[in-house]
């Protein structure tokens, strides 16, 4: 029936009515805080770029994760900035890493149970050219190297799976990682590991106050030749099939709000547990507003939010996310 018969703001009139149908719905456990590993103690050193954000020693690292907990909030994703880097990144697998210390401590602490671990499998932070594998030099050209990245990924892996981490997360883009990862975990006897695969991770520009945050940002060219064309919607598919063929047990989708569709199309494809990530510039350029008295905080943060919920994903890896749970008590 058609107006005046029907008229849909009948369900609109009060809060309370409005929360009765609502459709889409967020809470803290359904989201990740990211977390910036750094060496030292009592450090706490705010990123320029992302207001609110902070690289953490692992003392400062254990404070925040408490606070996370007793907010609710499903997990943590772990970033490591390491004392030292090099060609190979062998401050991603060492035994002694950093986030293989904070792991170490995390596991420790009984208060944390509630917290999913989540371990960034990655060398661009780790590397002292900034890009996310093996780099071959010829003179002026340069190519990241696939087969021989993905077995210092699969170690890396391991490795944090070893200190700990409740799941690993490659987010590098070479081919046949998950694999690898999964061949690695399985020989290490990390068999209940799960791995989540950043399986369509786009070349984004979104991502640049991030490496400000993990000092990672390459040093020559960029990451177009290993992350995807932000155009291409179907390899995106193709992308996320090779990953569960080898084994991923989850997927996370990066960036998130300039990606919707991708979101959208994965979810209706495939019935994994699927996150997403609202990336560094996704989060920055909101604050950039919000610090102007353009946009509303608070609505802005749970609308994006909600954009992203809507979409499909059943997790979000946020900087909102401890804003958010205060919002959602």
């Amino acid at each position: 029936m058609n107006f005046p018969a029907t008229r849909l703001r009948r369900l609109r009139r009060t809060e309370a009515m409005r929360s009765l149908v609502r459709e889409t719905h967020l809470h803290p456990g359904a989201l990740i805080y990211p977390l910036f590993i750094c060496p030292g103690e009592g450090i706490r050193k705010e990123i320029s770029s992302m207001p609110g954000v902070f690289n953490l020693s692992i003392d400062e690292a254990m404070k925040e994760a408490q606070a996370c907990a007793s907010l609710g909030l499903g997990g943590l994703l772990l970033f490591g900035l390491p004392s030292e880097k090099d060609e190979e990144a062998t401050g991603a697998w060492a035994e002694d890493g950093i986030v293989q210390q904070a792991l170490r401590s995390m596991k420790k602490n009984g208060a944390l149970d509630s917290l999913v671990t989540i371990a960034d499998v990655c060398l661009c932070e780790y590397t002292s050219h900034g890009h996310c594998g093996v780099v071959a030099r010829d003179g002026d050209h340069y190519e990241i190297q696939n087969d021989s990245s993905v077995a210092l990924i699969a170690k890396t892996a391991a490795s944090l799976a070893k200190a700990g981490a409740d799941i690993v997360a490659p987010s590098d883009m070479m081919d046949g990682r998950v694999e690898a990862i999964r061949d690695a975990l399985d020989a290490g006897g990390h068999e209940q590991t799960p791995v989540m695969s950043y399986a369509s991770k786009f070349a984004s520009a979104f991502y640049g106050p991030f490496r400000e945050a993990a000092d990672s940002a390459p040093q020559f060219g960029d990451r177009r030749s290993y992350q995807m064309d932000g155009a291409n919607l179907r390899e995106a598919m193709r992308e996320i099939d090779q990953d569960i063929a080898e084994g991923a047990d989850m997927l996370l989708m990066k960036p998130a709000m300039p990606y919707l569709d991708v979101i959208r199309e994965a979810r209706e494809r495939y019935d994994l547990p699927m996150g997403a990530y609202q990336v560094s510039g996704e989060y920055s350029m909101l604050h950039a507003a919000f610090q102007r008295g353009w946009l509303e905080p608070e609505r802005t943060m749970m609308e994006s939010l909600l954009s992203i919920r809507r979409a499909g994903a059943d997790f979000i890896v946020t900087y909102f996310a401890k804003d958010a749970a205060k919002v959602l008590a």
